[in-house]
Formats: C-alpha cells, sequence, structure tokens
C-alpha cells in the first residue's frame, strides 16, 4: 500500500478549477491536480439537475489529505463541496515518490 491518495472535487467554472488547483499546487498541499470537463446529474434542493462542471482530481501524500480536504472547503464556492479521498494501492514507485517530495 502506497503513501499516496487521490482527491477528487468539482467546481462550476474551468476558472474556478485554476484557480483551485494553482493554490492547491502553490501550498504543496497537491502535486498535481487535472482538471477534467464534466457533465454532473444530481439532486439538490429537492430537484434533479444537469450541469457542466470541472472535475479537479489531486494527487497528494496520506498525511496530507485532511490539510486538503480543509483547504478545499475553505476555497470552494459551493455550500456543500464534493471532497472524496481515495486511497493509493499502488503504482509507479517513482511517480508516487515524486508526489511525496511535491506535498511535503
Amino acid at each position: 500500500m502506497s503513501s499516496a491518495c487521490v482527491v477528487t472535487t468539482t467546481v462550476d467554472s474551468e476558472e474556478a478549477a485554476e484557480s483551485l488547483a494553482k493554490g492547491i499546487v502553490e501550498a504543496r498541499l497537491g502535486a498535481c491536480v487535472q482538471i477534467v470537463p464534466i457533465r454532473s446529474v444530481y439532486r439538490w434542493e429537492g430537484e434533479v439537475r444537469v450541469d457542466a462542471e470541472w472535475q479537479c482530481v489531486v494527487k497528494t501524500s496520506a498525511i496530507r489529505a485532511d490539510e486538503l480536504v480543509e483547504h478545499i472547503k475553505a476555497h470552494h464556492t459551493y455550500d456543500v463541496p464534493e471532497v472524496v479521498v481515495t486511497p493509493v494501492a499502488g503504482g509507479n514507485d517513482d511517480y508516487l515518490a515524486w508526489v511525496s517530495e511535491e506535498t511535503s
């Protein structure tokens, strides 16, 4: 088992995604953030909605995950932002070492 994890969130604009991503990397809370345009279907306040969103996929060290979650919540525009932490079971050891270095 590696000491890395992936943290995922979504935002409502490309600009918001880039701003959040830059803040995360500058604060060394994530080594890399990939921004992916998506379409989300969800229920909010009793209504089914379909919206364009941008998914931010952050690669980070498990020891930085809680701080990253708090950072996302503090810099997010949604009332209840999606923030999901997924442990990394394995992968390219060189890449995972880089993630660890960039988030220490």
